[in-house]
């Protein structure tokens, strides 16, 4: 059996004014807080355990200095994609309750959501995995991981309206010069593969495929497992990326973060796809060619752009850190991630195969 995912004490300089976000909050029909914890994974967007005397929720805000990111952060946007799942009645996402742009209140934008109890593996729960044997815990996992990403692309999402949250003409195009165009608004160091990279996604890019609802950052974290029955997953968390495209583009994002055992430690800090039982990156791309019916034959290019978008926003998180506008310390090394990500781009390409 699992555990439940737990909140902890909140970081130094993330508190949130708990008196002004309870007015807001009652003015709103919701419960008053009495405590506040923070969930402490993910890099990211700040995420909040706000808990009541007979309810608990869960708040989505911005970091400092999000705003010097184009595109990035856009809680609005978040909380209009869970609101327009819950509408089209896709049941894995924690309900939205509120959103507040007035940024007033709490300092930024935020929205309010259901709390989905249940168990999130992160990466720091390596070790107490690798204690006794889970290769058939993670076997299972990984395959329903995957199982679930397939069906998450086949939702009608002509018929269900969610057509209408992203732009799907010219997607793939869009991305890669988008991203590019970030890495280099964020740039700090001087890092030839980085452009090497870009270059190359450039010249390579695929015919348009047909839509689907795509997540962008579908990984263990950002799923609530059943504990006590884990390859049932109750819930996919952190939207911000979801939008209509290319539904390789998505699995290519997967296979980014989906580090293997030989793999160097840095991608370890990030997913736990590399303990023993897990299903490798190509039987992941092979199980979900398998089950969805697509051709993955170009998945290197995919692949390869999984792992520019990811050094991209460590990239981001870097410069944040850099102009002293987050002191969190796990930050410091971050620009180590983007070197490592880039290099392990080059040399896909060079072999011609996803390393």
């Amino acid at each position: 059996m699992l555990d439940f995912d737990q909140a902890n004490q909140v970081r130094n300089e993330e508190e949130l004014p708990l008196s002004a976000l309870n007015k807001h909050l009652q003015e709103n029909s919701l419960a008053k807080i009495i405590s506040v914890k923070q969930f402490s994974g993910g890099y990211s967007n700040l995420t909040y355990l706000l808990e009541a005397k007979n309810t608990s929720y869960v708040l989505r805000k911005p970091p400092k200095g999000a705003k010097d990111i184009k595109g990035g952060h856009d809680m609005a946007r978040e909380f209009g994609i869970l609101d327009a799942l819950d509408k089209a009645g896709f049941k894995q996402i924690p309900k939205p309750l509120l959103l507040c742009e007035d940024e007033a209140v709490i300092g930024s934008i935020f929205y309010v959501m259901e709390r989905v109890k249940g168990s999130i593996l992160r990466a720091a729960d390596a070790r107490t995995f690798l204690k006794e044997d889970n290769s058939a815990l993670f076997k299972t996992l990984s395959q329903a991981i995957c199982l679930n990403q397939v069906a998450l692309h086949s939702i009608d999402i002509n018929t269900t309206g969610l057509v209408n949250i992203g732009k799907p003409e010219a997607y793939v195009t869009r991305q890669v010069k988008g991203w590019h165009k970030r890495y280099l608004a964020s740039q700090t160091d001087d890092l030839p593969d980085m452009i090497s990279v870009a270059a190359w996604l450039d010249t390579n890019i695929p015919e348009p495929a047909e839509a689907t609802l795509i997540h962008n950052d579908y990984k263990y974290d950002n799923l609530i497992l059943n504990p006590e029955k884990p390859e049932e997953i109750l819930a996919i968390l952190d939207w911000e990326m979801c939008t209509v495209g290319d539904p390789l583009m998505d699995l290519g994002t997967t296979l980014a973060y989906w580090v293997e055992f030989g793999d160097a430690d840095f991608g370890k800090a990030f997913n736990l796809s590399w303990l023993p039982g897990n299903l490798t990156r190509q039987e992941y791309a092979n199980l979900y060619a398998e089950k969805s019916g697509r051709d993955i034959s170009n998945i290197l290019f995919y692949y390869v752009f999984g792992l520019f978008k990811n050094a991209v926003i460590i990239q981001q998180i870097y410069a944040r850190y850099k102009k002293g506008l987050t002191k969190d310390p796990r930050f410091a090394g971050l620009i180590e991630g983007v070197k490592a990500l880039s290099r392990k781009g080059v040399d896909s390409i060079e072999s011609a195969k996803m390393i």
